[in-house]
């Protein structure tokens, strides 16, 4: 096992990270921006080295110095986290290179896997469905003319080397292609470097479905279920399920045995996430790999008791599966995680600031991953995200009630969050009878600008029954 791991990533990831390292009896070194000084995951670690301005390029995406971090503090090993250099291959290579294990696939593997035309060809080689389109990156208009009218619109393009909504553009018709795969190309330019976009077919109203993957390092892999991620802002996630509510046990063994054949053929190691579209005839079809832990991966934690953290650096170290799993896999019940941001919930305008007040949900069957606390400050530089809310229930109706509940009991003053529309799609009709696509938000009454943002007054309070000392 190893002595000692630097998180290269900030806020309620890379406290996660260090709250699985001290179960494991594993040292921590926390590297932090400028803006990131009094962060909670630079309190609880039990290393923290400072790696630059606020900006993120000069600091968490500054390969040269976190590699100097995790020389410096003589680490064995680097978990990346989500988002930043977790799915940079030459990150990966630097670490490599530089004797330090990095906690994720290979960097072959993730270069594989960031090219979206490479990783279609492989799922499609093991039978994994996928959507039509183009068999490569686009080499010019005339191309994506020709196959606009092969595949039928609407088509989406999309970026090659990147995702996150960034570079992608509907097309409804011939005329609007040459305008927005300029648009396309260079907005994935911006993004990714790389202005390589492909074609596929656009399903109108789909589902969006991942897998959750594990695989160590001796060939062994277990896929661990599916999320639904359909609630989504400008293909933003802002809730996630575990089990989907529209997967049925057969489709769900039917994609998990076509997925281990996948991961096992690419030599996949440690954890990665595989996203697909599903159309209203419930067929599912693999857009993308993530190499690397999902943000959403605490409700697959909840339903399987697998503490997905864990089995990263477990299998990092060499452990086989089958000791880190323990037997087969099986889940229980079901689990709702909503994304708490800093945004004006009927704008989604960021909202940084300093928080105010500040009081997290508890009691059975809740759980919150924040580094948030009262008078700390949301910096503007990074991504909104203050919390992860995540409920269990033996149902999804008890999720749901309980995650009512806790969104109800969830106080953050001084800057607006999202907590308001989660509350107002926790009672919509359509979501609770799990009857929804990734388009639910464009036809969703957004929160009034004022709601929940008031602290409770004096005189409010004072006009509730109160029992005083009274026994019952």
């Amino acid at each position: 096992m190893f002595r000692k791991i630097l998180i290269a990533n900030r806020s309620e990831i890379a406290l996660r990270v260090i709250c699985a390292c001290k179960e494991l009896g594993i040292k921590t070194v926390a590297v932090y921006s400028e803006a990131d000084r009094h962060s909670l995951h630079v309190r609880f670690a039990d290393e923290a080295i400072c790696i630059g301005p606020a900006k993120s390029t000069l600091s968490y995406l500054n390969i040269a110095s976190v590699i100097s971090a995790a020389e410096i503090t003589n680490v064995d090993a680097v978990h990346p986290g989500y988002g930043f250099l977790s799915e940079n291959a030459e990150f990966a290579e630097v670490c490599e290179l530089s004797g330090i294990k990095f906690i994720g696939p290979t960097p072959h593997v993730i270069r594989e896997m960031g090219l979206k035309q490479r990783a279609r060809a492989i799922m499609k080689e093991a039978k994994v469905p996928i959507l039509p389109g183009s068999q490569g990156v686009l080499r010019n208009t005339e191309e994506a003319l020709s196959l606009g009218v092969e595949i039928g619109y609407p088509i989406m393009l999309k970026a090659a080397a990147g995702g996150g909504g960034r570079g992608m553009r509907m097309v409804r018709s011939e005329a609007e292609l040459p305008n927005l795969l300029a648009q396309a190309q260079a907005e994935a330019e911006a993004a990714f470097s790389s202005g390589d976009v492909y074609i596929e077919k656009l399903v109108e109203a789909p589902r969006h479905i991942e897998f959750q993957v594990l695989a160590d390092e001796h060939g062994s892999v277990e896929i661990l279920g599916e999320r639904e991620c359909s609630i989504q802002r400008r293909h933003q996630k802002l809730i996630e399920e575990s089990p989907s509510p529209s997967v049925s046990p057969k489709l769900r063994a039917k994609i998990s045995n076509s997925l281990r054949a996948a991961i096992q053929s690419i030599g996949y190691t440690n954890a990665g996430t595989v996203e697909f579209l599903m159309d209203e005839k419930q067929n599912l079809y693999f857009i993308e790999v993530n190499a690397r832990i999902q943000v959403e991966h605490p409700v697959t934690e909840f339903v399987t008791g697998i503490d997905l953290v864990k089995a990263q650096i477990r299998i990092a170290a060499g452990e086989k599966l089958t000791s880190i799993l323990g037997g087969p896999v099986t889940t229980r019940g079901h689990a709702i995680e909503c994304r708490i941001n800093a945004e004006d919930p009927s704008t989604f305008a960021p909202s940084p600031g300093k928080i105010t007040g500040f009081n997290l949900p508890g009691g059975i069957g809740v759980r919150v991953d924040t580094a948030a606390y009262t008078d700390s400050v949301i910096p503007p530089y990074y991504d909104s995200l203050i919390a992860k809310l995540i409920t269990y229930g033996e149902s999804r109706i008890e999720a749901i009630q309980r995650m009512r509940r806790a969104l109800g009991m969830f106080v953050i003053e001084g800057i607006r969050t999202s907590i308001p529309l989660h509350e107002q799609i926790l009672c919509d009709e359509d979501f609770v009878a799990g009857k929804f696509d990734t388009n639910f938000l464009n036809h969703f009454k957004l929160p009034d600008r004022n709601a929940r943002e008031e602290p409770v007054t004096d005189e409010a309070l004072a006009s509730r029954t109160d029992y005083g000392a009274a026994s019952f």
